[in-house]
């Protein structure tokens, strides 16, 4: 059978790629997204890396012309500016330590799970009330206590520095 391991977060993370791997597991399937490290979310394009005989079925069921034109060009223009993702990355990864740091010292905070994403899932006391407050001080976040396993979590998306001080200032007045 095929294994599909989905890389949208790779970029943040500390594991090696699992594309490294591909040429020792003919049945695996690497996905990864523009969407996150890359910061184009708004042109839905995607990566899948694969066998040759993979990738030659996977062509025979795709439509023709499926990525326009101009979302060729903005993804090889940004693709080609590695020093600026690798900046932003390293921007977002000291940015994500800032957050999880602040987030041990929010007295309504129980638990920060591990993550090697651009965000952080907290269990909290109460996810609607939290959820609610912040939305009262124009911060939205995440309320995943519907998700399974995630009862009264919140996920953070990691922020620029600047935004992500509002939401420590107001995480800190909540706290209070």
């Amino acid at each position: 059978g095929l294994v599909v391991i989905d890389e949208a977060y790779i970029d943040f993370s500390s594991e090696e790629s699992w594309t490294f791997k591909l040429a020792d597991y003919p049945n695996l399937i690497v996905t990864q997204t523009l969407s996150k490290a890359y910061g184009m979310a708004g042109i839905r394009l995607g990566i899948c890396l694969a066998s040759p005989e993979i990738i030659a079925v996977i062509n025979k069921i795709k439509p023709p012309y499926n990525v326009n034109q101009l979302t060729q060009d903005k993804a090889i223009e940004r693709v080609s500016d590695q020093k600026a993702v690798q900046t932003e990355v390293a921007s977002i990864l000291e940015e994500r330590e800032k957050l999880m740091e602040t987030l041990k010292t929010i007295s309504f905070v129980s638990t920060i799970y591990p993550t090697d994403a651009n965000f952080i899932l907290a269990k909290v006391d109460d996810a609607t009330l939290r959820y609610n407050q912040l939305l009262e001080k124009g911060i939205v976040v995440r309320n995943r206590t519907t998700q399974p396993l995630c009862e009264n979590t919140l996920r953070f998306t990691v922020g620029t520095s600047e935004e992500n001080n509002i939401v420590i200032t107001a995480l800190r007045a909540l706290s209070n």
